[in-house]
């Protein structure tokens, strides 16, 4: 017998991280072939997508990634040589963030086939509702990172 489903599994979330599971599914051994995170790919994505270097805040309200993980975040893209950082030009107590030639190119091999995924996905459900369910995935990471022993 079929149980019906409970509200939150019909809820707009769920629907959500559903639709993202499917494309990541796929997408995922493009990011192992490479040595990426998912979470590396979002910060390498972003610096992509903006076409200029970022401040730390920046990028942490793109990614929506929070200071300590997007430090370490940067900090091993940094030292792949993905990532580059270069003093801000007036503030000295900051950095900004681009990416390399290195970065560039590795971003253009593997985003080939999962910029479709992501179209799809924000063709779906909207740009806002997407920012909402990585803000609760984020959440649930962190979650799930305090509890295990």
């Amino acid at each position: 017998m079929i149980q019906p489903l409970r509200p939150f599994e019909r809820s707009l979330p769920m629907a959500l991280m559903r639709a993202r599971e499917s494309v990541m599914r796929e997408f995922r051994p493009r990011l192992a072939a490479d040595d990426l995170t998912e979470q590396q790919w979002r910060v390498l994505r972003a610096l992509n997508a903006f076409g200029k270097p970022l401040t730390t805040r920046q990028l942490s309200e793109m990614t929506f990634l929070l200071g300590p993980s997007l430090s370490r975040i940067t900090a091993h893209l940094s030292s792949r040589g993905l990532v580059g950082r270069a003093p801000h030009p007036t503030d000295q107590r900051s950095n900004l963030l681009h990416l390399t030639d290195a970065g560039t190119a590795l971003v253009s091999k593997v985003a080939a086939g999962s910029e479709e995924g992501y179209a799809a996905i924000e063709a779906r459900f909207g740009v806002a509702q997407l920012e909402l369910l990585h803000e609760l995935l984020d959440e649930l990471a962190a979650a799930q990172t305090a509890e295990e022993p």
